[in-house]
This record gives C-alpha cells, structure tokens and sequence, in this order.
C-alpha cells in the first residue's frame, strides 16, 4: 500500500464532523484553531444522550489540539437547579473530561446579549410585541402558509427602545410583552418568523439571583455566547439544523468583524428501551416512579455510575456508536455489550448466591473449616489470588439442583456428582424436604482428593457450581435492576396512554443473598463479577450494618431471547 492510498483511507475513517475540522485546519480558518464547547441546560441531570456529545465535543479538542468550554446554558431560572450544574460538572469529571480554563453560563454574558439587543431595535431588526404566546403561536402560519404580521411589528424605534427598557425594570408581567426579531413571516423556516428574543421571567436566577427579569431565548444566547468565548466549531443535534439560519442571522446583524463560529449538527442518540426526553425523565423522578435521577434504572450518567458502569465502557459505546448525520435506533444491547466487555477484563470475581439452598457434606470433618485459593481475575493475573472458606455446610443456587433433571441439566440432582469451583467434586445423596414437601436441604459427599476441583483419577464431571460457605457468608441486599421498559420505543404509544405504561414491573426486585466473606470489605462504587451471575457494584445506600449491591448487568443478554420470540 502507498503513502496516498493509506492517507486516502485515513481520511475516509473519520466522521463527517472530523472531516470538517480538518478542511478546515487545512485551510488556516480560524488560523488552524479549534475550539468547541458543551452546553447543558442546568434543568435536568445529564444522561447517556449527552455523554454521546460530551465524548464528541471534548474528544474533537483533544484529538486536534484546542480547547472545549462547559458552557451552562443557564437562560430559564424557573426550571434550573445548583443541583443540575454540580452534577453535570461531577459527570463531565467522572467520564475523565475537563473544560477549559473554567466553567462559564450563559449569565455571565446577560449584560452584553442585553446591549446587543438594543442594537437590533436601533437598527429596526427587533420590536416590542404585546401578543400573547398562543396569539403568536396563531399568527405564525403553517410551513406552507405565510404568517401574520403582528400589528405592533412597525412600532417606532424610540418606542421600542423605551418598552424594552421597561420590560427590563419589571414594569410588565410575565408574558405581557416579549422582545422579537424582525426577520420575514413568510419565510418557509418557522423559526425566520420573528422569533422571540427575550421573555419576562419574574423568578429568582441562580446566579444573578433577582437582577434581571427578562431572560434571552436558547437562539439568541447560543450564537452569540459562542462569538464572546471564540468557539471555532459549534457542534449540537441534528434538531439544531433548521436552527442555524436564524443563529447565522442574528451574528450577521450583531457583530462586525470576519470571524464567526461554525454550528454544525449530527444525529442524537436514540436507544431502545428507554426514553431520552429530559422531561420525560422528570416525570418518572417528580411521580416516584424511580428513586431519583440517579436510579440506577435512569439512562442518566449519574444512575449508570451508581449501577456500576465504567466511564471507559460509556466512551467505548460512543464511538461504536459513531457520528451520522441521520436519526437511528441504537439497540441497548450493544451499551450492555460495552460494560460487559469492560467489566470482564476489570471486576474482581467472588462467589454470591443469590437464591440459597443448604448442602450438608456428611463425610467433610464437623468442626473443620479449611481455606481455598481462588483467582481474583483470570483475566488480569496480576491481581493474584484470595482465599475463601470451606466446611461440612455450604450454600448453592436453588436453581443449580433438580430432583429429576432432564439429560442436558449438568448440574446437582439425586446420584450426580458435580464440581464445587475451587473446592471438591461433592455427590448427592440424600433430599431433605419439609411438610409442603419443598427441598429444603441436600445431603452430599465429597471426594477429599479432589481439592481445588481437580480430577484425581481422570474422570469427568460435566458440572460446575459457585458456593459459599454456610459459617462464614454474609448476607447482602441485593437490587436486582433490569430494563426499565418493555417496549423497544416506550415513547410510542396508543392515544390516551403515556409513555410510563410501559414501564416494566419486574425492573427493581430486592433479594438477600449469601456472599463470601470478602465481600463486605469492599468499598462503595466498587464492582465485582459474581461468579456465574453477572456484575455487581456496592450502592451508596450500604452502612456499616448493611451491605447492599446493584445488579449493573447480568453475564448474557437474557432478553434477546424474549426478543427473538415476539
């Protein structure tokens, strides 16, 4: 291969954004700066959504050598929360991203975006309008239908200039008046007619607490927040594309000098099995249908580190997801895939049972208990190995033994012998049942030769199984999360339903399991593979007293199945 097919085929790899950097790098716009920016509402937790385009804006400064700004879009007091902005900046961290220099908001610039729009009355391209919401909303048309004009569309520029400045001082109510663009109400662009520029917000700012009370529209903050801070390449969602006209005109009419940022825009995130709308997600956290926004059930960032996701399984995912310029549906098994895959090569392992029935070996020494040598991570040697306990009472899965087991069950039933991982080949031999006639207890035999779960003559045992033992377990509260929805697109549903009637009823199940003893010295945010039955990782609810662990995912996709059958 030559230099210019690899360079060729180089080029083709990266995504349509890249490609535009780099045109761009190679032609000295900019002077080859590159400089992007996220910009989060504070309304709301951050969710996987958002990561996507954490991963792209942060990622496209690293890869060629800018800068990216947190800028919070901060512009709606009556929804935002010091809360929101401490947990977006404790995601951003978390996925092991930092801005540049230092957080900024769309408030810092209140002061300039209100000259600037003094600016556009004195030049005759925004006026004072009186019409109510739902009156503009009539008055706007359809995109095949010109709209009206509104009939205080030509006030004088003096009269203008003097409502404005009311509106600033609190002379009017929520919604009495607002400030417009004067763009074209027969565009075919819905947002080129006369777009609002700022609303009258009587409500307390987080930050600039009562000191303005007419706020500016995500439209005219965004372009020009994006000029003060000198972001090169404005990247938002594919929604933002009928968006743009209006960002290049409100620049074109404001600023004077050649430079102007770039907004570009790519397709969202969509994923199966989970809604994405920041409002639906409120609805679920306001109607208690979740803990909060951290539930580990949450698509959001905050609930996915709580389940035990890894920042590294969220990049990866990102990136096989890639960048289109389209709207598609991601299945979520291939974010599940990710942590799978991640957590594999990560998670220590330890034996837990969660649904526990009680083995007597009636041959193993009464008061005995030995310890057993059992790897930490067969992937990664060097986390070495622990030891785990072993006596004449233990504990397996209920479900690991069947009293006539079909051909194919190669696990514990009536004259099988099996291999206890790490432990001994044990027989059974005896079933204890109670009154209703259900198994209560197994008797069994070991084969003291047999240490480590080794064959001592050469002979097979198809079988094995986790334990712990009986003495020294620990029980543990464990949550066992699953999907939130049953639906593929639980956004899609019949007239005069909502979305949370497809929530899934069997998603939280709590069960107290038996672990081995180490368990209990782990720290909270830590996360295991539970030998046998999936990835688990310590709640921030655990105490002292009370150890409790998340399902973060199981070992195999168990709804594909239930997918293939519909």
């Amino acid at each position: 291969m030559n230099n210019n097919t690899k360079s060729e085929n180089t080029k083709e790899a990266l995504h349509f954004l890249a490609q535009i950097l780099e045109e761009d790098i190679k032609n000295k716009v900019y002077d080859g700066r590159v400089h992007t920016r996220f910009p989060p509402e504070p309304n709301g937790y951050l969710h996987i959504g958002h990561a996507k385009s954490i991963c792209l804006n942060f990622g496209l400064a690293e890869k060629y050598n800018g800068k990216c700004n947190l800028r919070f879009d901060d512009t709606n007091p009556t929804k935002e929360e010091v809360e929101y902005v401490n947990s977006i900046k404790e995601d951003i961290k978390w996925l092991g991203f930092q801005w540049d220099d230092k957080e900024r908001y769309a408030s810092d610039y209140f002061p300039q975006l209100y000259t600037w729009a003094i600016e556009l009355i004195k030049k005759e391209k925004a006026y004072v309008c009186d019409m109510s919401q739902e009156e503009m909303s009539a008055a706007r048309g359809t995109p095949t239908k010109a709209g009206d004009e509104s009939p205080y569309r030509n006030r004088s520029v003096e009269e203008n200039l003097d409502l404005f400045e009311k509106m600033k001082a609190g002379d009017f109510q929520n919604g009495e008046k607002s400030l417009r663009a004067k763009i074209d109400m027969t565009s075919p662009n819905m947002h080129m007619r006369d777009p609002v520029l700022y609303r009258i917000l009587h409500s307390t700012h987080h930050r600039t607490g009562d000191e303005w009370c007419i706020y500016p529209m995500y439209d005219y903050a965004h372009g020009q927040s994006d000029y003060i801070e000198g972001i090169t390449h404005s990247v938002c969602t594919l929604e933002f594309e009928v968006h743009r006209p209006l960002y290049e005109w409100l620049l074109d009419q404001i600023i004077d000098t050649k430079y102007r940022p770039k907004q570009r825009e790519f397709a969202r995130l969509n994923i199966t099995y989970t809604v994405m709308s920041k409002r639906k997600l409120l609805q679920l956290v306001e109607e208690n249908l979740v803990s909060g926004w951290d539930d580990p059930r949450m698509p959001t960032i905050s609930g996915f580190r709580r389940r035990g996701y890894t920042a590294n399984s969220i990049k990866v995912f990102a990136d096989k997801v890639g960048i289109a310029k389209r709207d598609n549906l991601i299945d979520v098994s291939l974010l599940e895939y990710c942590i799978r895959e991640d957590l594999n090569k990560k998670a220590e392992r330890r034996l837990c049972v969660l649904d526990p029935l009680k083995v007597i070996i009636t041959n193993y020494p009464e008061d005995k208990t030995e310890m057993l040598s059992a790897p930490n991570n067969q992937e990664d040697e060097a986390t070495g190995n622990r030891e785990i306990p072993f006596s004449r009472e233990i504990f397996i899965e209920r479900e690991d033994f069947m009293e006539e087991p079909p051909r194919k069950f190669f696990r514990l039933g009536p004259g099988r012998e099996i291999r206890l991982k790490y432990a001994y080949f044990i027989t059974c031999n005896e079933v204890i049942k109670n009154d209703k006639g259900e198994v209560v207890e197994l008797h069994c035999t070991y084969d003291p030769e047999s240490k480590g779960g080794k064959s001592p003559d050469g002979r097979k045992v198809k079988g094995t199984m986790h334990w712990v033992d009986a003495e020294e377990a620990k029980d543990i509260e464990i949550r066992l999360y699953d999907r939130l929805f049953l639906e593929e697109e639980p956004d899609k549903v019949d007239e005069g339903k909502s979305f949370t009637d497809n929530i899934n009823p069997d998603s939280l199940n709590i069960i107290t399991a038996k672990a081995e003893p180490s368990i209990s010295n782990a720290d909270i945010g830590e996360t295991f593979q539970f030998e046998r039955k999936g990835y688990f990782c310590v709640d921030k609810d655990s105490t002292k007293d009370k150890i409790i662990y998340n399902r973060t995912i199981s070992l195999r996709d168990s709804w594909a199945k239930l997918s293939s059958k519909k």
